[in-house]
Parts: structure tokens; C-alpha cells; sequence
């Protein structure tokens, strides 16, 4: 954590993160009570890369842009061009193929993995594309 002071752990491991949408809540090692985690306001975290664990539906942003979408049935959609943040699920915006445009919910039955490299395969649901 950073800045350091000196009455606390440097180095913390997160317990817990719950998400209501608005806000994150991050439980770490070094709170134990609310006065631990109210003297944690204003810091910042610091972690590397690999460190951080994502669940198989969510990759980075950065990550994601210019990755081709492929449909099981259709084949390629085009590449992603930006991802949508809605209160209910990413959507990415893909272009560049034969249907022009798509937007595509990020939601299990849609996307079933993000694989680190290569083409992202979709199953998408008819009527989200103009055929």
C-alpha cells in the first residue's frame, strides 16, 4: 500500500471483494475492524499483473480490443472495437465483418471463455444480428 505508514502492514493480501455495482468493497488481511479500513482511505494499491486472478468472462479491456469474434454457426463477426460498460454485463462492440456493427452481451450463454490469445468464440442469439 502506498503511502506506507507507520502503524501498518505494507504488504496485504485481499480476503474479500464484493461489488454492488456503484462501489467496491475490499476486504484486506490488515482490517480487522472499521477504524483499520477507514485508515486505509486515500490509498492506493499496487499489484503486479499476475498477481491479479480474472474470472473466464472478464479479461482487460486492452486485452480485448482487436481480438476477432467468431460465431459457432455464422463465423467471424469482425474484431472488437470498444467494450460497453452497462449495469448488467459488458457489451462489445464488433465491426469489420460482413454484418457491420454487432453489439454482443458478455454473458455466459453468449460467451462461454475469453482465451488469453487468438479468436473469441460466441454463440449468439438470433436477432442480434441483421442476416
Amino acid at each position: 500500500m502506498t503511502p506506507p505508514a507507520l502503524n501498518r502492514d505494507r504488504f496485504v493480501t485481499v480476503d474479500a471483494v464484493s461489488d454492488d455495482g456503484d462501489t467496491a468493497r475490499v476486504l484486506f488481511s490488515c482490517s480487522s475492524s472499521i477504524d483499520d479500513a477507514e485508515a486505509l482511505q486515500g490509498c492506493f494499491i499496487l499489484a503486479h499483473d499476475e498477481d491479479i486472478e480474472l474470472d473466464e468472462l472478464t479479461a482487460a479491456y486492452e486485452d480485448l480490443i482487436d481480438r476477432e469474434v467468431i460465431d459457432r454457426h455464422r463465423g467471424s463477426l469482425g474484431r472488437i472495437v470498444e467494450v460497453m460498460e452497462t449495469p448488467a454485463n459488458d457489451v462489445w462492440v464488433i465491426d469489420g465483418g460482413a454484418y457491420g456493427e454487432v453489439l454482443i452481451p458478455v454473458v455466459p450463454h453468449v460467451v462461454s471463455a475469453i482465451p488469453q490469445d487468438g479468436p473469441i468464440l460466441v454463440q449468439i442469439m438470433d436477432g442480434l444480428i441483421n442476416e
